[in-house]
């Protein structure tokens, strides 16, 4: 079926083998900030996780995927991810004709790509520090030759709305209906975005993408940027490129807001056979996803086969039921970049948490300076001349052990005076009054400097310790 042309789409408006690319961190604070800023900076960063958790948890948009798309491949494409400061890692993408270069939020956790689209985009709640929310780079379709508005029966359409979209003014029988796709509008924990698809061209040096699936968002809140979706939907970048793999290695957050990044690979050949050998990577096996009717957005998750927690040599003793998802898509763990800092369920936090606490009582608490920045436990440790923390260890399916470093779970909090654990939790149960989706989401700041592979062809995940920065 023709596409829309694109007059349809301004008229719409009106009314309503391997690519590496640069990646980089959107963080909330500097190590610059004057204490109360960090404090607040810090709560922003804890409340923007807990609410991208229950989204996560219990997500709005509906989304049933049992389709696939082709595009065009190559060996390997490279593109760098940067850190900025509110939140996430940033990638730049380059799509159209001519090319038209747009920074993302890169995210494992959900599956569209969308930009800021036109000049009359507007981003509502936008007034983050270091931002200014009228100089966000936007997508002019009309400046691009290859932007078609995908049409209501094109396959494409149902990525988002499912076999049984409704094509208003359609009529069924006609193969060449001009009505467009319905808007989208989609939530990411504290912000939302709204708009339409389009085809487009998606450019990298070595490699063209034609016909991508990309969303033309002109209104959203709280989102500062685009999102590029690398989640297991058919929408995604991933499914789109018909991806491999694909690997990063995020940077400290405290380089953020600085020019610092490093790569993410997208591998759309079937090289790097041996890099389990050559990268001393451990490997865990992607756990098969629930199928829940009611929340098919789990099926976009990639979950993660966790089996024990370690506070130290002391095994957290975590019930099963919260380790491995039920038929009902409640428990279980998974792995997304566009979480902050880790999430845990009540039941699992309090356990670690106490733990910790234990093993610290020598240190007194800080039950004040928790209130204030979100997180938990805080320590006071002033006048210490050396500060014994245990270490925080997640042992996945197949003994792939994640010991983290302990700038990954403890930050220092206004000075030197303090430090909290970098976990959060919330008290969130579903309508239902259970519990609702993935107990455990591992976040981006546990990553920091570790080199993470979503080896897509072989099922599973990988990762290993190492210095990212350059």
């Amino acid at each position: 079926m023709a596409s829309p042309p694109l007059f349809y789409f301004l008229i719409f408006l009106t009314v309503v083998s391997a690519v590496t690319l640069p990646l980089s961190p959107f963080s909330h604070y500097t190590d610059q900030s004057p204490n109360n800023d960090a404090h607040l900076a810090l709560r922003r960063l804890a409340d923007s996780s807990i609410a991208r958790a229950q989204h996560l948890k219990q997500p709005t948009s509906i989304k049933p995927h049992e389709d696939s798309l082709s595009a065009s491949s190559a060996d390997a494409v490279k593109s760098p991810l940067t850190p900025k400061s509110y939140g996430g890692y940033s990638v730049s993408l380059s799509f159209g004709t001519p090319s038209q270069t747009i920074p993302f939020v890169f995210d494992t956790g959900s599956s569209l790509v969308w930009f800021p689209c036109t000049p009359r985009y507007l981003c509502s709640g936008c007034n983050f520090p270091g931002l200014d929310p009228t100089r966000i780079l936007r997508f002019v379709p009309k400046d691009s030759s290859s932007s078609r508005v995908i049409g209501c029966q094109n396959p494409k359409c149902r990525f988002l709305f499912g076999s049984n979209v409704k094509c208003r003014g359609c009529d069924p029988s006609t193969r060449n209906c001009t009505v467009a796709c319905p808007p989208y509008i989609l939530q990411y924990g504290l912000g939302s975005t709204a708009g339409i698809l389009l085809s487009e061209k998606l450019n990298f040096a070595d490699l063209t993408v034609p016909n991508f699936v990309i969303g033309c968002s002109i209104l959203s809140t709280r989102q500062p940027a685009g999102i590029a979706g690398f989640g297991r939907g058919p929408e995604s970048l991933p499914s789109q490129m018909n991806l491999k793999r694909f690997s990063h290695c995020l940077v400290s957050r405290r380089f953020d807001d600085t020019n610092v990044s490093t790569d993410l690979d997208l591998d759309t050949g079937s090289g790097h056979k041996t890099e389990s050998k050559t990268l001393g990577l451990s490997y865990t096996p992607f756990r098969n996803n629930p199928k829940v009717s009611a929340n098919a957005a789990f099926l976009e998750y990639y979950y993660l086969s966790l089996r024990r927690i370690f506070v130290g040599s002391k095994r957290v003793k975590i019930p099963y039921k919260l380790l491995a998802p039920g038929p009902d898509g409640n428990g279980g763990s998974i792995v997304d970049s566009g979480s902050t800092f880790t999430f845990m369920e009540r039941p699992v936090f309090e356990l670690v948490a106490e733990e910790f606490a234990t093993q610290m009582s020598n240190y007194s608490r800080e039950k004040e300076l928790e209130k204030i920045t979100g997180l938990g436990p805080c320590f006071n440790i002033s006048g210490k001349r050396s500060v014994t923390v245990p270490e925080l260890t997640f042992v996945f399916k197949g003994g792939a052990k994640m010991e983290l470093p302990l700038s990954n779970y403890f930050t220092l909090v206004g000075s030197v005076d303090n430090v909290c654990l970098t976990v959060v939790s919330d008290n969130t149960v579903s309508s239902a009054g259970g519990r609702s989706g993935p107990a455990i989401i591992l976040g981006s700041f546990q990553q920091q400097n570790y080199h993470v592979v979503y080896d897509l062809e072989n099922d599973r995940f990988g990762f290993a310790r190492k210095k990212c920065s350059p």
